[in-house]
């Protein structure tokens, strides 16, 4: 009797084979539970918290059986009964526990702490609701509550509860943990979750993501970042942070004083490293604590936060480094808000003729970065290109002041969840070619030494096309639509702004839709697939989905060009969809404005996976294209010195480009008859318009560039044996990427955690 055989007995008395697979995942759950209840904790003097607004740790089920080495026992045993693991996870809710790129790389890091054995946990909110669940109707996009905690999950309520003082009144949270389990490790760490058991989902308005905003007792944790278009929403966004951080520097000075602390050795304790600026609150959350609750004076308290926390910027863009009016601050916690206006005189006094490095500015506004500079002992950068950026442009005022605490720590991705869990067939013919040992170290590399053999470029073709079935099969169960399986798939997957760019592929969609209607057909079809969300107050995001979701309706209706050019917008793109997209792709688009994208993590995943990249010389881009040489991936665009250049001296003028013969048509296609007939009149002249008048973030600067380099990738594409042999060397240099390198680096330089024997 198998051991899956035993449990089912003991659980529902019943075989394994005779369950419904609703049971069988239960029976599943069960049996992590099992093995987590016998990993004790990683453990160690000193402790590393992971502040993040948001962890997209996606299903869990697969990934925990793969941690814990039980994964292959556990799919025979399955596969002997009946049953498929992929169809048992489907049973799954995938947390909505984040969003984007940034929850995606905390749960990367998380992930790689306890890989390496590091005593570390990951710190944030128990969302009812992600930010929301994406429908489309009207080609428009629409909005639902993304639940995920009607069902049983890894998610277990600790008996951990800690008062939170605000303005107007105290809130008792209750802590929920989820294990996180390192790569056949014997101890675990967790993801601590804080939530308050008066929140009531039934405050939602008709099923929407309407609520009322003012009732914090009731929403506070409903919804991961609610809208925040209106000072009510401004507000509950301070209310969140300041209770995740509340409960987690409580939490953290709790743990410390269990291990040996005596509070003013408190930073020998533990290590706080905030994920961008939303938990930056953590810094005069500490210094209250550490005087109203242990006695100590400020600049003592001062002096032991300073030397706790640590600060990674994620961004240049305006939008992400928050600011808070402080008579905000000042309605949700007092004290907070006199705290930061004491540490603001500390800089005033300090640096008083230097305007850009104060924390309250002349608009009586708090700036989140210059709290985190002047007050944590670290700032980081997640590229190379990003890194240098901050140095020269951004934060130049602040890395004149601190240049010892900068640093460059190029972002990763984790290969159990991106190659081994996402792309087993990839990994089986890897451990057949190289060896197992990557698994274990992430290098990749041997994988050059077969780059002209036939029989293994042969086997990774056809690793690729049975990834391209299977997103077909998850297209069309996911929401009903066929795609051409022998096709070139082109993949751009990602939070929908301006910057990234989505408006630039949706031009250059238009320009090969009236190419073919010309007789230019392409010698293999073409499949271009998008997916993210925009912000509900984005408007000119949505429009952008609008436009894309109309010229798939538009294409898809003309028999001259449906059979050789198909546009699909991924419906609600999370995790579970980005596992059939990494490893189905031909094409990455990573197509961002330089110098906005700071590093960028799909490239990586694409990347791990075969895909090869078009892009722009941004972010992580960089160190792409220098690993894998210049001559496997596709590069274009203006660089990001010159695109700096061109903000500062307000030297970028749209029309300019518009006007150009070779533009202008595509542009104005926006507000042709055949799209007007399909689409919404003022999102597509809204568009078209800001694209003429604005365009902040300059598609049209590399307009022509992009048509011409997208047409040499298809037309490379033709010779099979070359095009596999990019992508090959693309999976061969991707063991940088991994985010197991990033976590030692961190380490390294600035946690300096040492775990226990």
């Amino acid at each position: 009797m198998t051991q899956l055989d035993t449990l089912a007995q003991d659980k529902f008395n019943r075989d394994l084979a005779d369950l419904e697979q609703p049971e069988v995942y239960k029976l599943l759950l069960d049996l992590i539970a099992k093995k987590v209840d016998q990993m004790p904790l990683f453990s160690g003097k000193k402790k590393i918290y992971y502040f993040s607004a948001e962890f997209l740790i996606g299903k869990l089920l697969s990934n925990n059986l793969l941690n814990l080495g039980i994964y292959d026992q556990v799919k025979a045993e399955l596969d002997q009964a009946g049953f498929n693991i992929e169809e048992i996870e489907d049973e799954e809710n995938e947390p909505s526990l984040g969003n984007g790129g940034l929850g995606r790389l905390a749960a990367c890091f998380i992930d790689s702490i306890a890989s390496l054995g590091l005593p570390g946990d990951g710190v944030g909110l128990n969302y009812h609701f992600g930010l929301f669940q994406q429908y489309f109707e009207d080609n428009q996009q629409q909005y639902r509550p993304d639940t995920w905690l009607d069902q049983e999950n890894f998610l277990k309520k600790s008996d951990k509860h800690f008062q939170v003082p605000f303005k107007d009144f105290t809130l008792t949270s209750s802590l929920y943990d989820i294990a996180v389990l390192g790569y056949q490790q014997d101890k675990h760490n967790r993801l601590r979750l804080f939530d308050l058991d008066t929140v009531d989902s039934s405050i939602i308005e008709d099923g929407s993501i309407s609520f009322d905003k003012t009732d914090i007792e009731k929403n506070l944790t409903l919804f991961l970042y609610p809208d925040d278009s209106d000072a009510d929403g401004e507000k509950l966004r301070i209310y969140q942070q300041y209770f995740m951080v509340s409960n987690g520097a409580q939490l953290l000075i709790q743990e410390a004083i269990e291990r040996g602390s005596n509070i003013h050795d408190l930073a020998d304790y533990a290590v706080v490293q905030i994920n961008d600026t939303h938990p930056t609150l953590i810094i005069p959350e500490l210094i209250r604590l550490l005087t109203t609750d242990h006695g100590l004076d400020f600049m003592e308290a001062v002096k032991i936060t300073s030397q706790m926390v640590a600060f990674t910027n994620h961004t240049i863009l305006a939008e992400a480094l928050e600011t808070w009016p402080m008579n905000y601050l000042e309605s949700v916690s007092p004290e907070i808000a006199d705290i930061i206006r004491k540490l603001d005189s500390i800089i005033k006094e300090s640096y008083p003729n230097q305007a850009s490095v104060q924390i309250i500015d002349e608009n009586d506004t708090a700036h989140m970065a210059s709290i985190a500079i002047h007050f944590g002992f670290s700032t980081n950068g997640v590229s190379q290109l990003h890194t240098d950026i901050l140095k020269q442009s951004t934060l130049k005022d602040f890395y004149e002041l601190y240049p010892d605490e900068f640093h460059g720590l190029t972002n990763g991705i984790t290969f159990r969840r991106w190659l081994m869990d996402a792309n087993p067939e990839l990994s089986a013919l890897l451990d057949r070619v190289i060896g197992e040992e990557w698994r274990q170290d992430s290098d990749l590399s041997e994988l050059m030494n077969y780059q002209e053999d036939d029989q293994v470029l042969s086997e990774f073709s056809q690793v690729k096309h049975a990834n391209k079935e299977a997103l077909a099969h998850f297209l069309q169960d996911h929401q009903g639509v066929s795609i051409n399986t022998d096709s070139i798939v082109d993949v751009q997957v990602k939070r929908i702004h301006e910057y990234k760019r989505q408006q630039m592929l949706a031009l250059y969609i238009i320009h090969k839709y009236h190419d073919i209607k010309a007789g230019n057909k392409p010698e293999t079809p073409i499949t271009i697939i998008f997916g993210g969300k925009a912000a509900p107050a984005y408007t000119i995001a949505q429009d952008i989905i609008h436009l894309i979701l109309s010229l798939s309706e538009l294409i898809a209706n003309d028999p001259e060009v449906s059979d050789y050019l198909q546009v699909v917008f991924v419906e609600n793109y999370n995790v579970t969809a980005a596992r059939y997209l990494f490893t189905a792709a031909d094409i990455s688009e990573q197509i961002s404005l330089a110098s906005k994208e700071a590093s960028g993590t799909g490239n990586m995943k694409f990347m791990v996976n075969g895909a090869v990249t078009l892009m722009t010389l941004d972010g992580a881009n960089v160190e792409i294209a220098d690993r894998v040489g210049q001559d496997n991936v596709y590069i274009f665009g203006k660089e990001a010195q010159e695109i700096v250049r061109l903000y500062d001296e307000e030297d970028y003028v749209a029309r300019d480009y518009y006007e150009q013969a070779a533009i202008k048509p595509l542009v104005d296609f926006i507000v042709s008859d055949e799209l007007l007939a399909i689409g919404n009149s003022e999102r597509l002249n809204r568009l078209h318009q800001d694209m003429i008048n604005k365009d902040y973030f300059m598609a049209l600067i590399d307009l022509e560039e992009f048509i011409a380099i997208k047409e040499k990738m298809y037309a490379d594409y033709q010779d099979e044996k070359a095009w596999r042999k990019k992508g090959l060397i693309n999976t061969a240099q991707a063991g940088f990427f991994s985010s197991d390198r990033v976590i030692n680096e961190y380490n390294d330089q600035i946690w300096h955690v040492q775990v226990d024997d």
